[in-house]
Parts: C-alpha cells; structure tokens; sequence
C-alpha cells in the first residue's frame, strides 16, 4: 500500500531534533510522497533544504498563509510569493485562505490576499491549497467571485457541514481529511459516508491535529495510516481501497507532478 500526505509541515521546528527519524517512520508506514505547505517568507529557506535532502519524496508549494497576513508586511509577503512562483516549479498555491480564529480585523485585508492568490493559481493552472477556520462564508464568498475551470485544489482541513462539503466540491475541491476525523467531537465522522471517496484525499498537517490516540500530542505523516483506517471503518471498505483511492485523488490534483 501506498498513501499521500496531502499536507504536512514537515520543515517545522517541531521536527527539528528527529526530522529524518520521523520521516523514515513515515516511508516504513507507506507514506511515500509529502506536500509541504508554505507559511510564508520564513519558512522558504526551511522548506528548500527539506526538498534538497529528499527531493523525491518532497513536494513544495508556495503561498501566504492567512495567519500571516498584517497590515504592515502582506504587500511584501505577497511579492515573495510572487517572485517564488516564476522562479521556478511548485506543486500548488498554498496554503492560503482566511482564518478568523485568531483576529478578525483583517478579514477584508486576508480576502484579498486569498483571491489575489487564487488570481495567479488560475493563470498558472495550478491548485490551491485552502486553509479555512471560522471563515466559511469568508472563503465561500471569495471562490464564488473566483470560480473556473481553472479553479481546483484541495479544502485542506476540513471540518465543515454536509452541506459546506457538498459547496465545497462544487467548486472543484477535494476535502482533506485528517486527524479530525477520529475525534468523538469531531462530527464530519457522522456524515462524511454521504460524501463519495472520490473527493476525499489524505493528509495530517503535522506537527498539528494528531489523530487518536495520538491527540494531543505531535502529529507525524506515519500516523496517517490511522485516519485511513478510520475512513475504512467508515466507508466499510478495505485499507488498501482507501490508499488506492485517496492516493489517486491527491495525484490528480497535483497531477503536473507526480
């Protein structure tokens, strides 16, 4: 069995002690391809000397990440991205969105950098990446301007509704599924059997959201094997139907670079 972990900071100081250790644990577990999001300008460098080690199994985007969008930096942090993206080949535009978990005086300000974003992913024809958090309406509103043929990608950490998933696809997104997916209070568990596999890709977005029996504590792209189980479980289907499905799903969004 092969499997895809469609999001994972992998580059993080979180792994900074054990970083190969952690990824052979995820190479032993069938977890063969990785693709990193950006943050933003900081993370460059990080990002580029992980690829530079594994530059097979390694997959880089390039995008502003929502929680870094302020007032007095975007237009130079939009300009990295800018700059990164015609110097060379990335995987997807990402991970990019709006996020009023945090601050919700710069909503205005983070839609625009999402459809300035989305802008140049259209005309490269290339994925986005979508981070979401007590945004949906904010997103929505957004992709709704935006919506094309040239507009796909992947609704990264979802945990939405029935309905905001059904949205969702709708505008040619697949949903990642992470560890989210096995909390009790989870809830996308009660519903997500309605929404076909076809749609559904994996991911862990380590060192964050670590599934059960893990919660709580680092996430690592290994563990993915855990929410695949748990969308076995679900859809009452095999493990290696899962990874088959989800692996093709994550493959066709990032179809340029298999």
């Amino acid at each position: 069995m092969q499997f895809v972990d469609s999001h994972t900071h992998l580059y993080s100081e979180a792994f900074n002690e054990d970083q190969d250790q952690v990824i052979r644990r995820a190479l032993d577990a069938g977890v063969k391809s990785f693709y990193l999001p950006a943050i933003d300008s900081e993370t460059t460098q990080a990002m580029y000397e992980l690829e530079k080690r594994y530059p097979n199994e390694m997959h880089l985007m390039m995008g502003l990440h929502p929680t870094s969008v302020k007032p007095e930096s975007y237009k130079a942090e939009l300009a990295h991205v800018k700059n990164q993206l015609e110097k060379r080949d990335f995987c997807a535009v990402g991970e990019i969105g709006v996020d009023l978990y945090w601050d919700k005086s710069t909503c205005s300000l983070q839609q625009e950098c999402f459809r300035t974003q989305i802008q140049w992913a259209k005309e490269k024809k290339m994925p986005i990446i979508i981070h979401c958090r007590d945004a949906f309406d904010e997103v929505f509103e957004v992709l709704e301007e935006e919506k094309s043929e040239n507009l796909y990608g992947i609704f990264h950490c979802f945990t939405g509704t029935l309905e905001q998933a059904k949205r969702a696809i709708s505008y040619n997104m697949k949903l990642g599924i992470g560890g989210v997916l096995t909390f009790k209070n989870g809830k996308i568990d009660q519903f997500i059997k309605e929404i076909s596999i076809d749609h559904i890709v994996l991911e862990t977005d380590s060192p964050y959201l670590s599934p059960k029996p893990f919660r709580g504590k680092r996430n690592e792209s290994s563990y993915l094997i855990y929410i695949a189980q748990k969308l076995a479980d679900i859809y009452n289907i095999s493990l290696e139907k899962v990874a088959e499905k989800t692996t093709q799903n994550a493959l066709s969004v990032f179809k340029k670079y298999k």
